[in-house]
């Protein structure tokens, strides 16, 4: 198995680019000096099948900046355990250098700083890049699978119902996918893109609620290098619980453990002697039901963005954890043996996009795909002195910009947004565009509502969301992060039970405590209930950005996390 010292090779004088005078071109140059291709995708092959793994790329064709979380917390049993680990400590778990390449792509620590030395990460052509040559390398041994939320999550897939992505994606040509926000487009688009794709869309999990028959196939089976490889395809499960249920309102979700046994014992019946779930459920989600389910070798895990170095064992199941936003490809290597598999190597590859060369024939594709709507996703709206972000349990820095948009624009007293997972970074000093906005925002429900709500309701709403993300059974873990609150803080206490997470809050604007019976101003966006109106998130805060020209936001002190 390769060290985690060889995931990505630092530079000696990696330590001198966190010191000093700053950054600017010399240490970019440095940077880049100090990386190569041929560094980043060393690698000794092993064994007869490669599987090679990209999820959660949101729609992103070109190269871009995502701070990994400093929060993510764990509850119950796998409270301190990988991915629930970050920051300081994630470096000192795999002895990762501080200030070095896999210190920046991995953590957030000193993202700010590090992200001028190390620039943008991602890109469909440098990934094609390294697609090509695993592909020489491998020939006939690789498989290339997709874990979804690929569709989604930037304006020209908006603009295009996703066409943008099938176009690349057909080229990059993967043997597999499943999905999640690809659903948002509604069942018709998502079956006229499907019948279209000349790979297979998997999704097991889901069936039509009047015949309970599978909408999908469920799993494909593979012949590379002489092994019968079987691909069972896993969509994230509460997709009508965390989406708009009016979107595909004759589909039923649900992770369906017995079904994944069943599809498991099937195609080992049908020969296969190796098996893999292709999975959006979610790492912990995956990490109990890898305990629970027999005869699975690999899961290659998605939804919850979590990039890891090295897999995650589970009994004989291999959990591989790839990151999001096209920052990673994950590379492993089987030695499968007597429907066994007796050893591998994995790597997680980080695309430095300032160090690996673009595809000129994938380059060209995007350009083409991005020409039109050129002029609008540069435009600039204002500039940030403080680095945008959003991932993470609580309040990102994106988030609090997107409330006090919704505060000023909609009139309110409280600002609610969704503890989406997605959206990229913008460091300090640069300007915000079009891009960047609709990065974090582009959807197919955008429209903001002010309504009123007592107290008592909002409680209800913030206990809910928490349940969702700290609910001690990683069954009942319904995805995203923590509801992002604006005008109002609050504690919360992730051990707790619903109910009693909540404690605390109060009206920032005078400091006194919510009532539960007084009613208050309301406004937020990407409501799941059909027919909301309201002018669309980003017009609100493009409106917002105009007045101010440049933004400038305070640390977040108005949640409070206790108990943990």
């Amino acid at each position: 198995m390769i060290s985690r010292r060889e995931f990505l090779m630092a530079a000696v004088a990696a330590g001198a680019l966190t010191s000093g005078s700053g950054f600017g071109q010399w240490a970019r140059l440095a940077a880049q000096q100090s990386l190569t291709q041929d560094d980043l995708l060393s690698f000794r092959p092993l064994g007869n099948v490669t599987l090679v793994h990209l999820t959660d790329i949101h729609a992103q064709l070109m190269p871009v900046y995502f701070r990994e979380p400093s929060t993510n917390l764990g509850v119950g049993e796998v409270r301190g355990l990988p991915p629930h680990v970050t920051g300081e400590d994630f470096l000192k778990l795999y002895n990762l250098q501080p200030g070095s390449p896999e210190a920046y792509a991995l953590t957030s620590v000193d993202f700010d700083s590090l992200s001028r030395a190390y620039g943008r990460m991602g890109g469909i052509d440098r990934i094609a890049t390294v697609l090509k040559s695993i592909r020489a390398e491998r020939e006939d041994r690789m498989l290339f699978l997709d874990g979804g939320d690929t569709w989604q999550g930037s304006y020209t897939s908006l603009k295009t119902g996703g066409t943008d992505m099938i176009e690349v994606m057909n080229a990059l040509a993967p043997d597999a996918m499943t999905g999640h926000w690809e659903f948002t487009y509604g069942a018709e688009r998502v079956k006229e893109l499907v019948e279209g794709l000349p790979y297979a869309f998997l999704g097991s999990n889901i069936r039509d609620t009047e015949w309970d028959e599978a909408v999908f196939e469920p799993y494909r089976i593979f012949e590379r290098g002489g092994v019968k490889v079987a691909v069972i395809g896993q969509a994230f499960p509460y997709t009508p619980v965390a989406n708009p249920r009016w979107m595909m309102p004759d589909w039923s979700f649900g992770i369906r453990e017995e079904e994944v046994q069943a599809n498991i014992d099937a195609v080992r019946a049908e020969g296969a002697e190796l098996v893999v779930l292709l999975s959006h459920n979610g790492f912990d989600v995956d990490r109990k039901l890898a305990s629970r389910v027999t005869d699975l070798d690999v899961i290659l895990t998605g939804h919850t963005h979590d990039a890891l170095p090295e897999p995650v064992k589970v009994g004989k199941t291999l959990l591989v954890a790839t990151g999001s936003n096209g920052k990673f490809l994950s590379r492993l290597d089987l030695d499968v043996q007597g429907g066994e598999v007796k050893d591998f190597r994995y790597r997680l590859i980080p695309i430095f996009s300032d160090v690996i060369a673009p595809d000129a024939e994938m380059t060209a594709l995007v350009e083409k795909i991005r020409a039109p709507h050129a002029d609008e996703l540069a435009r600039e709206l204002a500039t940030t002195e403080t680095l945008l972000y959003r991932r993470g349990n609580f309040n990102g820095s994106f988030d609090d910009l997107i409330c006090d948009a919704l505060l000023e624009q909609r009139e309110a007293q409280i600002a609610l947004s969704p503890g989406f997972r997605w959206g990229t970074s913008v460091p300090a000093g640069q300007p915000i565009t079009v891009e960047d906005l609709h990065n974090a925002t582009s959807m197919t429900y955008p429209a903001t509502y002010r309504s009123e709500m007592t107290g008592t309701m909002l409680k209800d709403i913030l206990e809910d969301v928490a349940d969702n993300l700290f609910n001690a059974d990683p069954y009942y873990q319904q995805g995203g992060d923590m509801v992002r609150v604006g005008g109002m803080a609050y504690s919360i206490d992730p051990t707790k039970d619903i109910g009693s997470r909540i404690s605390d809050m109060t009206i920032i604007a005078d400091g006194t405590a919510v009532e539960a019976n007084k009613s208050y101003v309301m406004t937020g966006w990407a409501s799941v209930n059909e027919g909301t109106e309201g002018p669309a998130i980003w017009d609100v805060v493009e409106a917002h950005l105009k007045d101010r020209g440049t933004v400038t936001l305070e640390p977040n002190r108005a949640v409070r996390v206790t108990g943990i």
